[in-house]
């Protein structure tokens, strides 16, 4: 597939992501991208499965910190142990999502409750704007969101509101997500916010944004100042369509954590590796190994939005 240029031949409309894998399975890297480096608030999004596991074989993410942002994890099949520095241990199902605000700092792990059986989610970070970035940090399931029905759509409300639903996920920025599900051919134009950027990914099946063809692996980048949005699938399907203002402020983006100079990172670099347990505590009920940071071993990082 071909990436189309906007209309003012500046940014790809259709950027296409990055193959990783992380605690042994695969996934799609679609924010940060070279094109892109946020929507939004939305810093981050890692598109993981689906994928069946071997009957002796899951998904382990060991203990690991995380500063400055929030993690938003969206299950769609599969099961997953979240435990953390706080001592939250949550398991989260299909149809659920798990925010944790890391503010000044938290730890925490991520690991298949059962080897074997499928496994399917987006995790997204959000970064925090300043006056909450170093607020303390937190944790919380929310095992039911906002359902929509219309035209053969099954739309949920992750984060923000449309059609009148809204989520009760707590974000400090001024935010869109939503899922699209559909068993079968179909259509549908949805009201955007024109002062928010948008972008659309395909998680099963491709879909059809504005005409433009998106497949998995691949993020559909759209400006402020559209106001609709229209979906088509010629079958069964499911979409991540994201949206926020711009953010205004320059990030840091280093590993795990979010900050605003390289300064900042170095130094949870520092706490992290050197078991500081007053910024990063460990992660309760877990006895695996933590996950070092990498050093930067003289990068320099460069801010950005």
């Amino acid at each position: 597939m071909n990436s189309s240029a906007n209309s003012d031949n500046q940014l790809p409309h259709n950027i296409e992501g990055r193959p990783a894998e992380v605690g042994g399975i695969s996934i799609t890297r679609l924010l940060p991208t070279r094109n892109k480096r946020m929507v939004g608030a939305w810093c981050f999004l890692d598109h993981a499965g689906p994928v069946d596991f071997a009957a002796d074989q899951g998904s382990y993410v060991f203990p690991h910190p995380h500063i400055g942002l929030q993690t938003f994890t969206w299950m769609i099949k599969g099961e997953i142990l979240h435990r953390d520095s706080l001592g939250n241990s949550q398991v989260i199902r299909p149809g659920q999502v798990n925010l944790m605000t890391a503010g000044k700092g938290i730890a925490h792990s991520e690991d298949s409750v059962h080897a074997g059986g499928s496994m399917h989610l987006a995790q997204l970070w959000i970064a925090l704007p300043d006056a909450q970035r170093n607020s303390p940090p937190a944790f919380q399931n929310y095992p039911e969101l906002p359902v929509i029905t219309q035209n053969g759509f099954e739309l949920t409300v992750l984060v923000g509101n449309m059609l009148g639903k809204t989520s009760p996920v707590k974000v400090y920025s001024p935010l869109l997500g939503l899922n699209l599900k559909t068993q079968a051919q179909a259509e549908l134009t949805l009201p955007l916010n024109s002062a928010f950027e948008h972008a659309v990914a395909a998680l099963e099946g491709e879909v059809l944004v504005n005409g433009e063809t998106v497949a998995p692996g691949f993020l559909y980048y759209l400006e402020p100042g559209q106001t609709d949005i229209r979906v088509q699938t010629h079958g069964a399907a499911q979409a991540l369509l994201i949206g926020g203002k711009p953010f205004e402020e320059d990030i840091i983006m280093w590993w795990n954590f979010v900050a605003r100079t390289q300064d900042e990172i170095e130094q949870a670099i520092q706490q992290w590796n050197a078991g500081d347990s007053n910024r990063f505590a460990p992660v309760q009920d877990n006895t695996d190994p933590p996950t070092p940071a990498p050093v930067l071993d003289g990068v320099h990082l460069k801010a950005r939005r």
